[in-house]
């Protein structure tokens, strides 16, 4: 039996004015150089007003181990924000999402990981609500809880090295 090496994920190029200006793969953007590319962050809800947090896989590249909002991504070359935001809900946490709304559009942060990685994007925000329960897939997620919105403020104001540099700049922004 031939084992099939998945397709590469491809990421949108931006412009300083964030405007697309071509494609690369995924696994050969994130560097210590990163070009400015698309990408997007969720905030997942409950029915109870709970948010879900995520402790990203140790075998991350970037952050690994590191607590952040519910799940990220990026999304393909001509994919819907909405349709990256399902295929990442369903591929990270093995959840379907409704009710998705932009709630910071025109996000971007720079940050450098301990390793040197560079994330360099811009990066609309979203907020959704899990219809089902978690099923973390392992390569993506360490671990996951869900919180009351203020306990994650105040835990990102009191050990902000905790959580990724994005989830803190987004809070910073958010009344989550």
């Amino acid at each position: 039996m031939q084992i099939m090496s998945p397709e590469p994920e491809f990421v949108v190029l931006l412009d300083e004015l964030g405007k697309p200006i071509g494609t690369a793969e995924k696994a050969d953007v994130h560097t210590k150089d990163t070009a400015l590319h698309l990408a997007f962050s969720c905030h997942v809800y409950n029915e109870s007003g709970q948010v879900l947090v995520t402790r990203r896989a140790l075998s991350k590249l970037t952050w690994p181990g590191v607590w952040t909002n519910s799940f990220c991504g990026h999304p393909a070359p001509g994919e819907s924000f909405e349709g990256a935001l399902h295929r990442r809900a369903e591929i990270e946490l093995g959840i379907d999402i409704t009710d998705i709304e932009p709630i910071l559009p025109d996000f971007r942060y720079r940050a450098i990981d301990s390793s040197g990685i560079v994330e360099n994007e811009i990066c609309p925000v979203y907020r959704a609500i899990a219809t089902d329960a978690v099923n973390a897939n392992p390569e993506e997620v360490e671990e996951w809880a869900w919180l009351e919105p203020d306990l994650l403020r105040t835990a990102v104001e009191a050990v902000p090295f905790v959580f990724s540099p994005w989830l803190v700049m987004q809070l910073a922004e958010l009344s989550v």
